[in-house]
């Protein structure tokens, strides 16, 4: 709850500022997205590359599918909580991410020479805040499970979490559909719903025992390298 709140207080800070149209911020908006947008319309090859990705690899759609997939998978081992939270937070994703659209009401960048369009308001960007939710959870799921305990494994679960939810922000802004702070809002609101949504589903993680000079107890041992996910009956 901790990480939910922080998240949640920076995002409403910055919601504010974009409400207030604080002036700082609309020009380091104003200047990004121009000179983003000047490579996007002379780099058509990367530019479609950048299409490719939001569009099909790092959708929304794509994301809940993978989402629903991972859900499903998770009931048929019979780890009823875990499945619970991929879907309790996807939802709440979704639901909370058109809210605050609605509420802002913030008109996407505009220009003569699009390179992509988008429709619905822009703030927070919803390809960003679904990506965010989605990787957060499933990574955490994956490095608490009972194979988590190689470095390569993790490193590459990692690299592709970070891959997914850096490269899906740089793609809207670099678009032109989104604004610098759409993407920022989709980060901290997405980790914020991720972080609230697993209280009730994610127990404790428990440390490896066996402190500098004390040694672990059988039950301890049992407890710490036991999959944190085993649950049989939800």
């Amino acid at each position: 709850m901790r990480y939910a709140a922080a998240l949640t207080l920076a995002g409403l800070v910055l919601l504010l500022l974009v409400l207030t149209g604080w002036r700082p911020l609309w020009d380091a908006e104003r200047a990004v997205v121009t000179a983003l947008h000047r490579t996007a319309v002379g780099e058509p090859g990367w530019t479609h590359a950048n299409r490719v990705l939001t569009d099909w690899v790092w959708d929304p759609v794509t994301m809940r599918l993978l989402a629903a997939a991972s859900a499903a998978v998770l009931l048929v081992r019979r780890r009823i909580r875990a499945a619970a939270w991929v879907a309790t937070a996807t939802l709440a994703g979704f639901a909370a991410q058109n809210a605050l659209k609605a509420l802002v009401g913030r008109d996407r960048p505009v220009f003569p020479d699009p390179v992509d369009s988008a429709h619905f308001h822009a703030f927070p960007s919803g390809h960003v805040m679904t990506a965010t939710i989605v990787c957060a959870v499933l990574l955490v799921l994956a490095l608490r499970g009972p194979r988590a305990g190689r470095r390569g494994p993790r490193a590459v679960l990692w690299a592709l979490a970070a891959v997914s939810v850096l490269g899906v922000g740089f793609t809207r802004v670099y678009l032109g559909v989104h604004w610098p702070a759409d993407v920022i809002a989709g980060w901290l609101f997405g980790g914020a719903v991720a972080a609230a949504t697993a209280v009730p589903f994610l127990p404790p993680h428990r440390r490896r025992p066996g402190t500098r000079g004390t040694a672990p107890t059988p039950e301890a041992k049992t407890t710490a390298t036991g999959p944190a996910f085993e649950e049989r009956t939800g």
